[in-house]
């Protein structure tokens, strides 16, 4: 923390420009060290132009932003060289930076400092990676609401109610000859766990929607050989993704292809064709289908409006026969021959990849069987990686406990534990409290110069 660290904070190779990026308690002096004008006493938040020099010889045409501390993303000063893009000349700024006193920053030490200085919280830390990775406009516009700490407000209100319990709670054991306090009562715990419990469930049943949302639907596709399920994929997403011959058994192993629906992506996994067989390299790929549809958040069975559905078929539908199951009738082009036993509730689509009729109304199934049009609105914020996710189940199931042994008429002091360990679990998520290792191995995972 008190070096004065470096880093290149655009991507390396050819372009327009690059961004060193400088931080620390010398940054401003190191870098006037090498530029051929003065910058001690410039004014926060300025923007100077002249040259990178080395040995007298000019290295590079530049602007320099100088940004002084505590008004900066780390709170410490920060001056960022703008030099022209390309390898040599980026990393020869980066050389003549670390021989005049920097040292090269870890991987997220930037966004590191931000969070250790105290500028923003583990959560919104953790966030701005997830903004710098996304992928769709789903996954951006969550990671931009937790960075506005939309999420930490509601987390933070929920650890000053508990706290709030606790606090007369300890006042009751340690004080009791105190009447003026409130008396801390079973039936008022009651009253305060109800509501808790009310507002920390929200959070935790949209984990799920941040987990859909940062790393996308996963949609295994299902069903006997040669019922068109590779066909069905490549029409989807509108490439020749999946080899498509009238052989049963051509896809011997996964296939996978993606779109975006309402701003999250949907995986889709084309699989083995599901049935008994004696060949080894199909059995494999058998077994992982059946993995693929046991793991999905959706299965999409496939079956053939040309064939009756055989023993097979009914026992794909009977083991997946869920609130995750979509049926497809496809080559509806064809002869009707298949029938649909009466005791199928799940929806139906008919449909076929020639005339693609009947894949716009799969895209609207699929959206309705995941809700996007409820997750994906403008104040979002859910928790969405497995750190943050595991940390809020046991919060939630520390309060839980709290209420049941509330119930069983439980000693007030033995309902304080459970009471301290969600409260605790809730502000290691946030990072009020955290181990060392933990947040080292956190921002390991950012990219260098963030």
């Amino acid at each position: 923390m008190n070096d004065t660290i470096c880093a290149i904070s655009t991507s390396l190779g050819i372009g327009a420009i690059s961004i060193v990026r400088v931080t620390g308690s010398e940054a401003i002096d190191i870098v006037n060290k090498i530029f051929d004008g003065n910058l001690l006493n410039k004014k926060s938040h300025t923007i100077h132009y002249g040259h990178i020099i080395e040995n007298e010889e000019k290295i590079d045409e530049v602007l320099v932003t100088i940004m002084k501390g505590p008004k900066t993303y780390t709170t410490e000063d920060i001056v960022e060289i703008n030099c022209h893009g390309g390898e040599s000349t980026t990393k020869k700024v980066i050389e003549i930076l670390l021989a005049n006193g920097c040292r090269l920053a870890e991987p997220g030490e930037f966004t590191k400092r931000a969070y250790l200085n105290g500028r923003i919280n583990l959560l919104q830390a953790e966030s701005v990676n997830d903004l710098i990775i996304a992928k769709t406009d789903a996954a951006r516009r969550l990671a931009i609401n937790n960075v506005d700490g939309i999420l930490t407000k509601r987390i933070k209100k929920i650890r000053e109610k508990i706290v709030q319990i606790l606090a007369n709670i300890e006042v009751n054991i340690d004080y009791p000859e105190y009447q003026d306090e409130v008396q801390v009562t079973h039936e008022l715990i009651d009253k305060y766990l109800i509501e808790i419990n009310t507002e920390l469930k929200k959070i935790v049943d949209g984990a799920r929607n941040g987990r859909l949302i940062k790393e996308g639907v996963n949609i295994a596709i299902i069903g006997r050989p040669n019922v068109g399920k590779s066909s069905i994929l490549n029409s989807l997403i509108d490439e020749e993704k999946a080899i498509v011959t009238n052989i049963p058994g051509t896809t011997r192993d996964i296939v996978e292809g993606s779109i975006t629906l309402n701003g999250v992506a949907i995986n889709f996994i084309d699989t083995a064709g599901i049935r008994e067989t004696d060949d080894l390299v199909e059995k494999i790929g058998v077994d992982r289908s059946k993995r693929s549809a046991d793991c999905a958040d959706i299965v999409l069975f496939v079956a053939n409006n040309n064939e009756k559905l055989a023993q097979e078929d009914l026992d794909l539908i009977e083991k997946y026969n869920s609130k995750k199951l979509i049926i497809f009738v496809n080559k509806s082009d064809l002869e009707t021959k298949i029938e649909i036993p009466g005791n199928i509730s799940r929806e139906i689509i008919w449909g076929n990849t020639i005339e693609e009729n009947g894949l716009e109304k799969l895209k609207e199934a699929i959206k309705n069987k995941l809700k996007l049009d409820e997750i994906i609105n403008k104040d979002m914020s859910y928790l969405s990686n497995v750190r943050q996710i595991d940390l809020i189940n046991k919060a939630s199931k520390s309060l839980e406990n709290a209420y049941k042994s509330m119930q069983d008429k439980m000693p007030i002091d033995m309902i304080e534990i459970d009471l301290k360990s969600a409260w605790e679990y809730l502000g290691e998520l946030i990072g009020d409290s955290y181990e060392g290792e933990l947040v080292d191995n956190i921002f390991s995972k950012f990219c260098l110069g963030k």
